[in-house]
């Protein structure tokens, strides 16, 4: 019975992978048909006939390359902004006073209950009035927030598990809380640091509607965005968009691949503060 049990979760996991990954594995598959093939009748692991002309269309008929480049831009400036920030807010409540800390997270936790659909339009006013739309200004603007409420709740769940008296020693040796948290508190939360950054990274590549919103010039496109232009000049013509969906959700597993050392639990460590 125990021997089935500790083969429960694993197998669980298993499962949940598949399911998830699934889809992913029918759009490869499906982009290595021949150009104009109708989808397969069910799933097909394997085309019958594999072909590279679905990605040299994508390429062809949109700037794609174009269009990734500046989504790996955005991400590059986004990503590091959002973690950083998050995890100065994150330490802050961590270390405040408990009347202090009480109010930074009912004011976490009520942004991250606020539907962001109902903060598009005040933002687009907000845009459009200090004149900065059809710029990258408001895709890389919610960094300067943290990204997410929910990075901000992550890093302080990592830092109030970190004993107060290892902070405590650092301040009493001179340090100031700017150092305390780069040198001390950052190095010993680094597997929450890479989840964060893996989900941030996420938000910002996989971010469809703020593009939509704010960007009006071709040349300006993220991956998302130019994606839809490719579905809608071929939209019977899936080897091509899915040849198209294929390389947007590349860099996705690549970051995920990068990140996995850090996020997965050590051996005999525990899984936020390795």
């Amino acid at each position: 019975m125990s021997r089935l049990r500790r083969l429960a979760w694993p197998a669980t996991a298993l499962a949940v992978s598949v399911a998830f990954l699934l889809p992913l594995a029918v759009a490869i598959a499906g982009s290595f048909r021949g150009e104009g093939l109708p989808p397969p009748r069910g799933i097909e692991i394997l085309p019958a006939t594999a072909s590279l002309d679905g990605y040299r269309s994508a390429f062809s008929l949109v700037p794609l390359a174009r269009a990734l480049a500046n989504s790996l831009a955005i991400a590059a400036i986004a990503v590091p902004l959002a973690v950083g920030i998050a995890a100065l807010a994150g330490y802050a409540i961590a270390r405040a006073g408990r009347r202090a800390r009480g109010l930074g997270l009912g004011v976490q936790l009520g942004l991250l209950l606020v539907p962001v659909s109902a903060l598009w339009l005040g933002r687009f006013a907000i845009f459009s009035g200090l004149g900065v739309t059809d710029t990258w200004i408001p895709l890389i603007a919610p960094a300067l927030m943290g990204g997410s409420p929910l990075f901000v709740l992550l890093f302080w769940l990592a830092f109030r598990r970190i004993p107060s008296d290892i902070f405590d020693a650092a301040l009493l040796e001179g340090a100031s809380h700017a150092r305390v948290w780069r040198r001390v508190a950052m190095p010993m939360v680094r597997s929450t640091t890479a989840a964060v950054g893996l989900l941030a990274f996420s938000l910002s590549w996989g971010n469809f509607i703020d593009p939509l919103l704010y960007l009006n010039s071709e040349h300006l496109y993220t991956a998302p965005l130019m994606l839809r232009s490719l579905e809608q000049l071929g939209p019977t013509n899936w080897p091509v968009v899915l040849a198209g969906a294929t390389l947007v959700t590349l860099p996705a597993l690549a970051a995920l691949s990068l990140a996995l050392r850090a996020i997965a639990p050590r051996r005999g460590g525990s899984w936020i503060g390795s």
